[in-house]
């Protein structure tokens, strides 16, 4: 697990289903294989819940402006039947990965000890990490506010 992660270093290789935008559902995609256009990667904790209904509706809603700029995919440790449901309930434009087995945010260190009611338990932190066309890190957006993260994307991506 790395948390260590900066602007300049390489981002985290990885392979994961990915459900919906242009893609047959459960197909396996990976990084190298989106080399060649910037990659927005963006974390939520779980599909269908206020806040990521939130920020996946506002990137719905501005995908105009950033589809032309980058390729975009939602994380989250929900299955592909639960990302089938939450894009097709919202149409959401953009494909989501179904990070299951928890690698994907492991590996970019958004897997973290939360608190609620006093309660600790382990569950996403609200990330985006921007991927330059070459694979190296343009931008490290940790515990972004649902309502603010369009905006952010798009200034970093220009």
């Amino acid at each position: 697990m790395s948390t260590s992660l900066n602007p300049g270093s390489p981002a985290p290789a990885f392979e994961a289903p990915v459900v919906g935008g242009s893609y047959s559902s459960g197909e396996t995609i990976s990084l190298a294989s989106l080399k060649g256009r910037s990659v927005v990667l963006y974390f939520y904790p779980k599909d269908d819940t206020p806040g990521c209904t939130k920020q996946a509706c506002a990137l719905r809603d501005g995908w105009s402006s950033i589809q032309k700029k980058a390729h975009v995919f939602g994380v989250s440790i929900d299955s592909v039947k639960s990302h089938e449901k939450f894009i097709k309930k919202h149409a959401l434009p953009f494909p989501l990965l179904a990070d299951e087995d928890k690698n994907l945010v492991e590996a970019y260190g958004v897997w973290v000890e939360k608190s609620m009611y006093g309660k600790k338990y382990m569950g996403t932190e609200r990330s985006t990490f921007i991927i330059d066309a070459k694979g190296y890190l343009k931008a490290v957006l940790r515990k972004v506010k649902p309502e603010e993260h369009l905006d952010l994307v798009l200034a970093e991506l220009g």
